[in-house]
């Protein structure tokens, strides 16, 4: 490629070097970038890890001690309703929470922002929707936090134990 972008032109010992140079700059511009505007990453130990003091591994009994009666009641999962603006589902699993799904409807209704969910900023989507997923390896689950667009958003804040691998 060099040879077909100096052909025709009298190669000297300073044309090599400036296109040396100027590669290099180039190379070395996506370095500076970051250094200038870090990408912020997610924080090693979840922030999110009960909701109204139901935590993932808690029993069925216990879940349900602390939430209440739920609209609805399984052996796999419960549905509850707290308001117009507020519900949850809990997952059960051999008699364990395996996870928790919170939806908040509307911008009064006390959804936590991102950053305390997450532990960092989610940038919008081009429709103005947020979301993002954060793995938890240490910890043995992941969270997500999705909110759509518009003047009265759907909040979900999700955490769910991760999949051990089947051998």
């Amino acid at each position: 490629m060099f040879k077909s972008l100096t052909r025709g032109i009298k190669v000297s010992g300073l044309l090599p070097a400036v296109l040396l140079g100027a590669s290099f700059a180039l190379a070395t511009l996506p370095a500076a970038a970051q250094e200038q505007m870090p990408t912020p990453t997610p924080v090693s130990e979840p922030l999110y890890k009960e909701y109204k003091g139901v935590s993932l591994g808690m029993s069925v009994e216990e879940a349900r001690r602390a939430l209440g009666e739920p609209k609805s009641k399984g052996t796999r999962q419960d549905f509850f309703v707290f308001s117009e603006k507020e519900m949850a589902q809990v997952f059960y699993r051999a008699g364990k929470v395996s996870a928790l799904s919170v939806n908040y409807i509307g911008e009064e209704s006390g959804a936590p922002e991102a950053m305390a969910v997450l532990g960092v900023e989610i940038k919008p989507k081009k429709d103005g929707s947020l979301y993002r997923i954060v793995r938890y390896p240490k910890a043995g689950y992941w969270v997500s936090f999705s909110q759509t667009a518009g003047k009265n958003p759907i909040t979900t804040v999700t955490m769910r134990r991760s999949q051990a691998k089947r051998r």
